[in-house]
């Protein structure tokens, strides 16, 4: 019988098609079933059109079944992916703006910070009822593969509460080592030891990262023979363009002596330092692409290609399909660990696991990412070894917020919500506790349609009273309604997108990234 993998929030842009062409590059993987779950039942058709397209073109007899109803997608999969965003954009938005009444401004705000711990309140709620899914009708030994954000709490809470066994996979390892293999490159050329037309790839240098998603630290990286570790600052500051797109980054690398792995728009947020005063964010982040910091950048650039996508889909459907080649398969290592389960050629590559002492110096129940192995008998993870002491700390900082929340998530415990809140870093720099405290409230009522667990509980309920009560008795603490940031930019039209199509459609393909389907 061919495998059968099911895709949980399917009905994405370009992430659906990239994981399945990158599995169907893999020769035993030709007649493949792919079994596509959206609750959109207008974008998982779309995608469904694309998907058959592609593989027709590529002459495979691999297969697609689509369904709004989880359960019969999940059904005897022999492996899950997810690529959910719940809430879709709306709750997205309500992540970045609410936020921003209080001063708190956030790139991304899908993995710390106010923004990313609501997310983990919505995503969490849905993880748990995929999960039960997957026990209950999936195969016995399936392998959850979870692609979603905030990775760290939706692996944590999968793995030690909704018992399956699972994998959060992320490329930010993949895009730090691109950046030091560029790093080297250019130092290596002015010092002559390269010539002027060689170059440095990833894989050239021998690498291990540590630490937790989105903060995971280069604590390794050997190229010929030389450790770049001492070298990192100075290869960085020498680099033609990353002192202008990663000063969060290389500012961290000069404290800390390692580097993090996370885009300067994602990291500036994750930390306490360099977005808390608001006249000064711009000193830390660049606007030549949103993802170097712009004031929720991410939230336009996925509005944008989401508009776009839906308007230019018959365009998308009239071109000539991608080729399922090696040489185009991506670096998202969801297709090479299924392939080397299934195949037992080895694989190696950094995966967000349990951690269960691999980092000993952080919490055993945490979410680590780390270096691991895949191979037929299953996915191995060494013992990495403690990380340097202040890499741990600003790790435990956002492990703690991590668990705070996961916990809160699971029986909707208002308390411990705020009480999460409360200890994030960036969120503790800008706020004092009882500007905390009512955000919260307002985000909790504003999502409330994605959050059963916070209406079952009654928080709801104590919120929205709590809030009117303030309003009335003119205690409701002074906000920046309306303010939209110190760094935001204008979110395109569809007509102002119509003016560079080709343009347009590459970012709508490289934004989505799976992650803007609505599932509840």
């Amino acid at each position: 019988m061919p495998l059968k993998v099911a895709m949980i929030g399917a009905g994405s842009i370009g992430f659906t098609r990239r994981l399945m062409a990158d599995l169907l590059t893999v020769p035993e993987f030709a007649d493949m079933h792919f079994a596509f779950h959206d609750l959109n039942a207008q974008n998982l058709d779309m995608v469904k059109q694309l998907a058959e397209r592609d593989i027709k073109g590529n002459g495979l007899p691999a297969t697609i079944s689509t369904s709004t109803d989880r359960r019969t997608s999940v059904a005897d999969a022999d492996y899950v992916i997810s690529t959910v965003r719940i809430g879709g954009l709306s709750a997205f938005a309500d992540d970045i703006d609410i936020p921003l009444e209080y001063g708190i401004d956030q790139c991304v705000g899908d993995t710390l910070c106010a923004g990313g711990i609501m997310y983990g309140q919505r995503g969490i709620a849905a993880t748990l009822d995929f999960c039960k899914d997957i026990r209950e009708v999936a195969k016995p030994d399936v392998l959850f593969l979870n692609y979603a954000n905030p990775m760290a709490m939706l692996t944590w809470a999968a793995n030690h509460y909704g018992g399956v066994n699972t994998v959060g996979l992320c490329h930010g390892v993949q895009g730090a080592q691109h950046q030091i293999a560029s790093c080297v490159e250019q130092w290596a050329k002015r010092e002559e030891l390269l010539g002027a037309d060689e170059k440095v790839h990833r894989k050239d240098i021998d690498f291990v990262f540590s630490g937790i998603n989105h903060q995971t630290w280069c604590v390794k990286a050997v190229w010929r023979g030389i450790d770049l570790i001492p070298k990192l600052y100075e290869l960085f500051t020498g680099h033609d363009r990353y002192p202008t797109t990663e000063k969060v980054r290389i500012d961290a690398l000069k404290r800390f002596g390692y580097y993090s792995t996370e885009s300067n728009g994602h990291l500036s947020e994750y930390l306490p330092w360099y977005r808390k005063r608001l006249d000064e964010v711009t000193k830390w982040i660049d606007l030549s692409s949103w993802i170097n910091g712009e004031t929720g950048g991410y939230l336009r650039v996925c509005t944008e290609g989401r508009n776009w996508f839906e308007t230019d889909f018959p365009n998308w459907l009239a071109q000539d399909p991608p080729q399922f080649t090696p040489e185009k398969r991506s670096e998202e290592h969801g297709s090479y660990i299924i392939e080397s389960l299934e195949t037992g050629r080895v694989y190696r590559g950094h995966f967000n696991v349990v951690n269960n002492g691999a980092i000993p110096n952080l919490a055993a129940d945490a979410i680590v990412e780390v270096p691991g192995y895949v191979d037929r008998n299953g996915i191995s993870i060494p013992i990495v070894g403690d990380l340097p002491l202040a890499c741990a700390a600003t790790c435990t900082a956002s492990i703690n917020v991590q668990r705070m929340s996961v916990h809160a998530a699971l029986t909707g415990d208002r308390t411990l919500l705020k009480q999460a809140m409360l200890h994030d870093p960036l969120t503790g720099a800008v706020c004092d506790p009882e500007e905390i405290w009512q955000m919260t409230d307002q985000m909790l009522v504003a999502q409330a349609e994605w959050l059963p667990q916070y209406v079952a509980s009654g928080a709801v309920d104590a919120a929205q009273a709590e809030l009117a009560a303030q309003e009335a008795n003119g205690t409701r603490v002074h906000r920046m309604v309306g303010f939209k940031g110190t760094a935001r930019q204008h979110t395109k039209t569809v007509e102002e997108m119509a003016a560079a199509k080709e343009e347009s459609r590459k970012n709508a393909q490289a934004a989505d990234k799976g992650k803007m389907t609505t599932n509840a």
